[in-house]
Formats: C-alpha cells, structure tokens, sequence
C-alpha cells in the first residue's frame, strides 16, 4: 500500500525548570523523527510516496491539524495516489475520524503502527496473546468509528419499543469479553515463564540480557556471541519474541543470554502493559547490556528512552551503575576519526565497552569483562575429588575454570581450577570441606 507520513511537531509551551545541577535531557530532532516513523512504515512493507513534518501552533480538538494542512495533505494523496496515512503522534477517536473522512484515506496513528508492526513479528504464543490484547484494549476506545450508524437502537416491550443496546455497546461487551479470555491465557503463560525461571535458578547459571533501543544491533551482537541465527535486519522491531541461549565464556563460566523486545520512544501504554512479563526478564537478569548505536546521532535521546522504560521496569539509578554495562556498537560505521574519539572516551568510563557486532571488533574483550564482573575474584586451589563423589567433577568443569587433571590409582581425581567465593561456597556444600587456601590441595 503506499503512504504518507507525517510528523506533527506541536508548539512547546514553557519549558518546567530542571532540577539544580541536572544535566538537560537529550532530544530527538524533528529529521530523526520523521525518518523513524518512515522506518516504522517499512517496516509493514509499505510504499511511502512522501514524509512530511507539520508543524502546530494551535492542536485542534477535531482533527489536531489545521484546515490549510489538511487541504495540502488531500492534494498529496491525489497526486500520488495514496490510500493511507500514517501520523506520528496520538490520535483521539475522533480526530481520527475526522482526518479518514477529509481525506477520504485510511488513517492510523503511531500506537496503530507499532501495533501493527507487533502484530506481524509475534510468532511465539505468548507474544501473539500479548499484541493481541494490547490491540483489543486500544481498539475498545474507536469503536464509534465503525457503528457511528447504528448509534441507536429501538428495543424492550410495547408499542414504540424502549431503548435496547446499541450496536456499539453490544460490540464494546464482546470486546470486553475477549479481553477477559486473553488475560486468563496470558496468566497461565506468565506462570509457565516463571516456573521456568525458577528451574534455571535451581541450576544457578547467570542471566545476561541485552537491552536497547530498536535496530541498535542487539540480536546481530547476540548472534555474534552466542552462534544463534536470530533474525538481525537493518529494520525497527525486526525481532519481537524473547531469545535465549546457554553459552560459556572464555573462562569457562556457563551463561545464559538473552536478547529482548527493542525499546522505543513514547511506547504504547497497552504494550507496556502487556508485555510486562516478557520485559521483566530483564529484572531477573544478573548483568544487563544496554545495546547502543553510536552511528546514530540521536543515540543520545534514545539511550534516554531506554533509560526511562528501566526505571519504569523498576531498575533504578544505583542499581543501573551495579548491574548495567553500556555497549556502544556499530563503531564499523564510524569514520576513523569519531572511531578513534569513541574509542578514547570510553577507555575513560567505566561500564562502557565500544564494539562492532559485525565486524567483531571489541567483542573478546566484553565478553571478557562480563566474565570477571559475574565471576569476581578467582581463587586458584588444587582439589581432589574422591572416589564416590565424581559428579563433582562433572560440577566443576561446568562452573569453573579448570586448569589441569591428575587421576589417581583409587579413583580420586585432583583438579587445578579457578573458582569464585561463590563457587567455593557451593564447593563446599557439596564435599563437606573447608574452602581451599590459595595454590593449596584442598582434600576431604
């Protein structure tokens, strides 16, 4: 189908006085807007015949643009024959009405569109019942665009008849009643994600996810670290279900990644709504990766958003300093100079590590920095693992780092391992002896 896009940019009223000694908040340019929306629209595979951005002095409650505008925007749609057009801002009901009927065109906001977008990249159960309960409850509120002619009804008993329900509250209950029935099937999805969040806790591998803004490269820096072959395009919301894959890291430490929905700016309230179990995979994670695209020059604001939607999630600013590493990707993409530059203000910031996820460059090294930041301090000690308790051994070479092997004539077996306090605490448990001093044997 081909498209029109617009961007309405309203006036700003008075600015509210930032707090004493804030930094002031990023924003997102008007260009980089309207070239997000375009990417939004192809994202569904549509033509767009032209982006325009609109600025507004003055919303309009019926149509939110101008009459000058609108007239403008009929011309375009006959010029370039054109059935749809796609505003990048919230629509009311009748706002939306209003514009479909003087433009004789289908019209969708940007809440429409991202929906739209979800609707086509949910492919597990579980995100088809979250999009789909997201669209039910933003369509409850339009419903009068469909039955404006069925607004009343003639019904009950005697000669004229009294009011009965109307064609729209009629729709509106059914609705209501799919919604009712999507929510039970979405609670029984969240229970199964928790008990199986509870088994991998039974098997105490860490959890790293990867967070960010959509299309900043994390499903590609995901299969890079992982050799999954998720779906990476140069698309927003190429991937919308969850992914997650047990890996080792160079020291040996078992893993599981997962990769997560991309963030937005001024993301849908209904799907933050409903896909609030999947994001909280997120909480659950012992060490997070904010994915950011440093080609991009709106990385700034955007690396706002994400910011926000973690806060939202619950993640707070010391938590972030604790738990969150800042991967700056697509360095490929800059020129030498800005390259060097990026390369030099992250050697000056800690939790910030520079990488390309398709050239590779600067992966080792993170993947080396999430090791020591799960692992901590590695105590080496020399074990031996009697006979009757050799799947310790099968343990340790799972969970630590082993360096070397004897197997003696009893069927004991000593190891020289790196491990954590944590390990050793496990350790501990599992041999019933004392953690070993460092380079000393530790027998039972």
């Amino acid at each position: 189908m081909r498209a029109l896009v617009l961007v309405p940019v309203l006036k700003q009223g008075r600015a509210q006085p930032l707090p004493e000694g804030a930094p002031p908040a990023p924003s997102r340019s008007n260009e980089a807007r309207l070239e997000e929306a375009i990417g939004l629209a192809r994202a569904i595979d549509l033509t767009i015949v032209q982006g325009l951005i609109v600025a507004v002095n003055q919303p309009r409650p019926a149509t939110l643009l101008g009459t000058g505008k609108i007239a403008e925007v009929t011309a375009l749609l006959d010029e370039h024959d054109a059935g749809l057009v796609i505003v990048d801002h919230p629509l009311t009901p009748v706002q939306q009405r209003n514009l479909e009927k003087a433009w004789n065109a289908k019209v969708i906001d940007r809440t429409g569109l991202i929906l739209e977008i979800f609707g086509r990249r949910a492919s597990t159960k579980e995100g088809t019942l979250q999009v789909e309960l997201a669209h039910l409850n933003y369509q409850k509120g339009r419903l009068v665009r469909s039955w404006t002619h069925l607004e009343r009804q003639r019904g009950g008993a005697g000669f004229m008849g009294g009011p009965g329900e109307t064609q729209i509250e009629a729709d509106r209950r059914q609705l209501q009643d799919k919604i009712i029935k999507l929510e039970r099937e979405l609670e029984q999805v969240v229970r199964t994600r928790q008990l199986h969040r509870a088994k991998r806790r039974k098997v105490p591998h860490p959890i790293v996810a990867l967070v960010g803004y959509t299309n900043a490269g994390k499903s590609t820096l995901f299969n890079r670290i992982t050799g999954a072959g998720v779906l990476a395009e140069d698309m927003l919301f190429a991937t919308l279900d969850p992914t997650l894959r047990r890996m080792k890291l160079p020291h040996g430490r078992t893993v599981i990644m997962s990769d997560t929905v991309g963030f937005i700016s001024d993301l849908p309230t209904h799907l933050v709504a409903a896909f609030r179990a999947t994001l909280e995979e997120v909480l659950e994670a012992d060490l997070v990766l904010h994915v950011r695209d440093m080609s991009d020059p709106d990385n700034g604001a955007q690396s706002a958003d994400v910011r926000r939607i973690l806060d939202d999630l619950g993640i707070d600013e010391k938590e972030r300093s604790e738990r969150i590493i800042e991967v700056w990707n697509k360095i490929d993409r800059l020129d030498p100079e800005n390259h060097d530059g990026i390369l030099q203000k992250a050697a000056g910031r800690e939790n910030v590590m520079p990488v390309s996820a398709i050239s590779g460059e600067g992966v080792d090294t993170l993947l080396d920095v999430i090791s020591q930041r799960l692992s901590g301090v590695l105590t080496e000690a020399t074990i031996t693992v009697p006979a009757d308790k050799q799947a310790v051994v099968s343990w340790l070479y799972a969970n630590a780092v082993v360096q070397g092997r004897e197997d003696h004539d009893d069927g004991s077996v000593s190891l020289d391992v790196r491990l954590t306090d944590r390990q050793a605490d496990e350790l501990e448990r599992k041999l019933g002896a004392k953690k070993p001093a460092d380079k000393e044997d530790w027998e039972r």
